[in-house]
């Protein structure tokens, strides 16, 4: 039986295990630290649970294929309930504006609340919807690094699609022409953030993002976010895949152009493929140190970081539930302090992400379980202790004055994570949330393919092809397993 080992646990690594075990590998993956999941875990504060990465879940499709290629059913390992809403949003002159997830009812909102015209937003989905169309079978679907991906009638269909996807405009100045209020176009232009990118930099194809939520669906599993990474973790044992935890690995051992296995605890283990879940950069700096990065990847410009901040609060807000964004009046300036590596604006950043209430047993009757997200700069040698502080004290105060309560006081339990502890936890270089930001048009082309030139080597997760986020880190794996022989 031939063998493969997956170097990390992150949701792309735990995917790509079941796909390899599907296939017949005896398969074991390595992950360093003592729980699975990477980014894609929880954290518990006294009598308050949080999920510590992606707030929401769209597409479910790709997890569900897990189980069925496995022969499994879905609901016997995972359950998810679709959201009725997307997020609520509030703004510093008093709009609050909740946004469905059903485009009819979005659409009723937007005329009700910000008094304009709903066609131009109902225009906007369906560029979104249409930029989809064209490009996912190319952009997210296919390698774009194997010849055979330009022998098909699908990439015919994304160079005819062209001049109609964007590529050579921004997001914010599509958004900004396009729609007909100026909250609208801050709303939209936050979605470049799901990447990791400025949407004054980024281009408007990116704008394919908002049909996630509004043309699949949002989502939220029965018991958190984790409930992702372990009903996988479960569903991967099952299949024989051994997952051993504290085991970091030093080396991916390359002989004649040949991957032979990895080294790990100073021990060699031997594998005919071996899957590096790891962020690329790192990857070749720790594990690959007799191979050189390419150059492209090299220069690529890091996504944004978060400063995060897990709050467990003694008391309930029945204005919060699940997704809110809490916009600055400065959002231009801020995210391209962000991309510029500057100290944030006071007032502290583009948005405030506050997510809460996510199951009733997250927290103690009487209170929230709130994690509070700014978008912040990669690592740069910043002094991070200092901007913690000084994001924290602004995060509050700017809570405080909208929701008119004293925040700090109701705190009773609270930890962070930073850049510094996002590169020490998950080995993201810089600490950047999703590896390379896509701020170029040609980023989709340069991030690093799913295999290499060394026989037998894949790469799979949110710093290579086809980019961040849960379902691109799914389809990174499937993607990989797939090029194995090619």
């Amino acid at each position: 039986m031939k063998k493969g080992i997956v170097v990390g646990s992150g949701i792309a690594g735990i995917a790509s295990a079941i796909r390899l075990a599907v296939e017949g590998y005896k398969v074991q993956v390595f992950e360093k630290n003592s729980y699975p999941g990477g980014k894609l875990t929880s954290i518990q504060l006294g009598g308050y649970r949080f999920d510590a990465g992606p707030a929401l879940f769209t597409m479910p499709q790709f997890v569900e294929e897990l189980f069925t290629i496995a022969g499994k059913k879905t609901s016997e390992y995972f359950q998810y309930n679709k959201c009725e809403m997307a997020c609520y949003y509030f703004f510093e002159d008093g709009t609050f504006l909740p946004f469905p997830v059903d485009k009819t009812a979005l659409l009723k909102e937007v005329e009700n609340r910000l008094n304009v015209d709903s066609k131009p937003l109902s225009d906007h989905l369906s560029r979104s919807e249409f930029i989809y169309n064209k490009t996912h079978k190319t952009f997210l679907e296919s390698s774009l690094h194997l010849a055979k991906s330009y022998w098909s009638k699908d990439i015919l269909e994304t160079i005819m699609a062209i001049p109609n996807l964007g590529l050579f405009s921004s997001m914010h100045s599509v958004n900004a022409k396009k729609l007909n209020h100026p909250k609208l176009v801050q709303i939209y232009d936050r979605f470049a953030t799901y990447n990791g990118s400025n949407p004054y930099k980024a281009p408007a194809i990116l704008n394919v993002i908002p049909h996630l939520e509004h043309g699949f669906g949002a989502y939220y599993p029965k018991e958190g976010m984790n409930q992702i990474t372990m009903s996988l973790i479960q569903l991967a044992k099952e299949l024989g895949v051994e997952i051993l935890l504290d085991y970091p690995v030093s080396e991916i051992v390359v002989e004649h152009n040949r991957v032979t296995g990895i080294k790990s605890n100073e021990k060699f283990h031997q594998a005919d493929v071996v899957f590096c879940n790891a962020d690329i950069r790192p990857a070749y700096k720790y594990l690959l140190k007799e191979l050189k990065i390419p150059k492209k990847v090299e220069n690529q410009e890091p996504s944004s970081s978060a400063m995060i901040f897990y709050w467990g609060i003694k008391k309930k807000f029945p204005q919060l539930d699940m997704q809110n964004i809490f916009f600055s009046d400065h959002y231009e300036e801020e995210f391209h302090a962000i991309f510029n590596k500057k100290t944030v604006h006071p007032d502290p950043t583009a948005y405030i992400h506050v997510s809460s209430k996510i199951k009733t047993d997250d927290a103690p009757d009487y209170g929230e379980n709130w994690f509070v997200m700014v978008n912040v700069p990669s690592n740069d040698g910043q002094d991070w202790e200092k901007l913690r502080l000084e994001i924290r004290a602004n995060v509050i105060a700017k809570l405080s004055r909208m929701l008119k309560t004293p925040i700090e006081e109701l705190i009773e339990e609270e930890d962070y994570l930073d850049p510094i502890r996002i590169e020490e936890r998950t080995s993201s270089h810089a600490g950047a949330l999703y590896g390379a930001s896509s701020n170029d048009r040609m980023a989709a082309f340069f991030r690093h393919p799913n295999f290499s030139s060394v026989k037998g080597l894949h790469f799979v997760g949110g710093s290579v092809h086809p980019g961040g986020g849960i379902p691109l880190c799914l389809l990174s794996a499937k993607i990989a397993v797939g090029t194995i022989g090619e």
